[in-house]
């Protein structure tokens, strides 16, 4: 087993620490890791994801200051919040219907064309359910025929009334983190399409990408033509942890962790998820076409 010296040079900076924070995150909002459980302790998950104990403590420290964790000396670490996706569907006077985003996708999967349109600050959360459904696929649960995935994220230059520091001087490496963060999870969406195409798995397999100059106060999931996920960005201010660990005091968004509300197109054309799907995509096609800028993200058919 590697000491912690080795791991810490093995850990490649803020990759490590993004990679361990993404994977925590969507564990406790897909449930593995649900409300008021604990987390593994952490020389586990130093363990398990081949990280010096030092990078899990900064992913501890990060995931309770968005609110995911609270953690205690000699306790560990429980979860305190759990994302949930609401259905305007159900009827006023029924309990919300609450499901999370890994369904919605993985049911989007399982037919044979797959539509995706998405509009998001970093597209962190698609990325790893993008690849979750490669591991579906390459073991043969699903195989879809088609897959096409269209990606509006705003502009590095637009001004974001968030992210920034409390601190002015702070902003610039914010907005620096801003952007290597998306290009992550842009080039871990794009790998994994292309991955697909190359290995003969799914047929088509398209991914495009187009800037718009629009600060994100909300993000959406258009599925297929029938579904839409609409989620606000919540503006918190947060101490953030930096790809160096440095903590800086920072007003941010709270994205992965906003409740998601569904809409469903049904057979009524008036209805209340009918008329919201349909205009949610004419809005999308539109910023697509008239606002958005190619970025040459793309796998070829």
């Amino acid at each position: 087993m590697e000491n912690e010296e080795g791991r810490q040079a093995a850990d490649g900076g803020g990759r490590a620490f993004d990679r361990v924070a993404d994977a925590l995150r969507h564990r406790i909002a897909e449930g593995v890791y649900p409300l008021r459980s604990q987390l593994p302790p952490q020389r586990a998950l130093a363990d398990e994801f081949a990280v010096s104990r030092d990078t899990v403590q900064r992913v501890l420290r990060e995931l309770r200051n968005e609110g995911w964790i609270e953690s205690r000396q000699g306790s560990g670490s429980r979860v305190v919040k759990a994302r949930a996706v609401r259905s305007s569907t159900v009827p006023a006077a029924a309990s919300p219907l609450t499901v999370t985003l890994g369904p919605l996708i993985s049911e989007a999967f399982e037919q044979p064309e797959v539509d995706l349109d998405v509009y998001a600050l970093t597209s962190e959360s698609l990325a790893t359910h993008i690849q979750l459904q490669l591991e579906r696929i390459r073991a043969g649960l699903i195989r879809p025929s088609r897959i096409t995935l269209r990606l509006l994220l705003p502009t590095e230059e637009v001004d974001l009334p968030y992210l920034r520091g409390a601190d002015p001087k702070d902003t610039p490496r914010l907005r620096r983190r801003l952007v290597d963060l998306t290009l992550r999870h842009v080039e871990a969406s794009w790998r994994t399409l292309r991955e697909l195409r190359a290995e003969g798995l799914v047929p088509v397999a398209e991914f495009h990408v187009r800037s718009v100059p629009i600060a994100p106060t909300w993000k959406l999931y258009l599925i297929n033509g029938v579904e839409a996920l609409h989620g606000l960005y919540v503006p918190i201010r947060r101490p953030v942890v930096l790809d160096s660990g440095d903590e800086i005091q920072a007003l941010d968004v709270l994205g992965l962790g906003a409740p998601l509300t569904r809409f469903v197109r049904d057979a009524d054309p008036n209805s209340r998820g009918s008329l919201f799907v349909e205009g949610a995509q004419g809005w999308f096609d539109a910023t697509w076409d008239q606002l958005g800028l190619e970025q040459g993200w793309s796998s070829v058919r």
